[in-house]
């Protein structure tokens, strides 16, 4: 739905913003765009929106090329930027009849698309009440409403919770996780970690215009964090002594009350370290992978491309 090769764009003659960002997202599937104010996350979806050119490189969105075919990459993306951009003295119905207009949506399907998306948000009690008396979240689910206007098949959506309130923001976030569709494709670009943990399929971390990691957050996890972990715990302190432990397993950490072991293929071997341990009498109450977030890539991957030390 989304590819890029090379996407570069270039400023005053000498600074790049985005300097050869490959991307592929395919349909269904929602990419977390990860970065630093300034890393090139905007200009790349203003990029992809067809809103500027590229200076190098090429993109299709919807089967369209950004370059060649602008008008019908724009009319297939629904953007909600930073700043949602309400009217604030229009009513919500209002507000989506306008945007229905400017895409050139006939009278009839302006009035079933702004009532079916005023309820899918649960908008339809507040739509003939003026925008400026929307809460925060009432507000940017309207902005997303405005985006969804013409049914596009991809969404773009630049810091969807910034600034919001935590349970303004979980309305959004669970909006987005619904909006995911086998014929829709989104895009998130945002700095709350957790957030693109929840929703995203794939993450992209992108450093002073370049893409430093691409991929599913599992892959990623084992590419710049190594081999999975998983922790047995016991009941009370037991010395469990030498381990006859599979191939591609070794102990990570042990204290009294547990055991930390280093998997590379969880599914073959985790069962024969459990049949060990309780061959061994130790008294197990729970065998669970230890959770690593999506935090501790990001810092790493941030960490490495800056010549620093990561602190786990």
């Amino acid at each position: 739905m989304i590819e890029c090769e090379d996407l570069s764009k270039k400023y005053n003659g000498s600074f790049w913003a985005v300097d050869g960002v490959s991307l592929r997202v395919q349909p269904g599937q929602i990419l977390a765009l990860l970065g630093q104010n300034g890393a090139g996350k905007t200009t790349t979806v203003r990029m992809l929106t067809a809103l500027i050119s590229p200076t190098r490189g090429w993109a299709r969105v919807a089967g369209y090329d950004v370059v060649r075919q602008p008008q019908e990459v724009r009319a297939n993306v629904g953007m909600l930027t930073e700043q949602h951009g309400l009217y604030m003295r229009m009513t919500g119905e209002e507000y989506l009849e306008f945007f229905g207009k400017v895409y050139g949506l006939d009278a009839e399907t302006r009035r079933k698309r702004s009532q079916y998306l005023l309820e899918y948000f649960g908008l339809t009690d507040a739509a003939r009440k003026r925008c400026g008396e929307y809460s925060k979240g009432m507000k940017q689910k309207l902005a997303l409403a405005r985006a969804l206007i013409h049914d596009p098949s991809v969404l773009l959506l630049d810091e969807p919770t910034s600034a919001m309130d935590p349970e303004s923001a979980q309305l959004v976030r669970n909006e987005i996780a619904r909006l995911r569709s086998s014929k829709r494709t989104i895009i998130i670009c945002t700095h709350n970690l957790a957030e693109a943990e929840a929703l995203a399929d794939e993450i992209a971390i992108i450093y002073r215009g370049r893409i430093l990691l691409n991929g599913p957050l599992d892959e990623l996890k084992r590419r710049v964090l190594g081999p999975v972990e998983y922790e047995a715990q016991f009941a009370e302190p037991f010395e469990v002594g030498e381990l006859r432990l599979p191939e591609g397993v070794e102990v990570a950490f042990r204290s009294a009350t547990s055991l930390r072991f280093r998997v590379e293929a969880p599914l073959a071997v985790n069962p024969q370290i459990v049949q060990e341990l309780t061959s061994r009498r130790a008294p197990l109450v729970s065998f669970q992978e230890v959770s690593r977030k999506l935090e501790q890539v990001y810092l790493k991957t941030m960490a490495e491309a800056q010549g620093g030390a990561y602190a786990a």
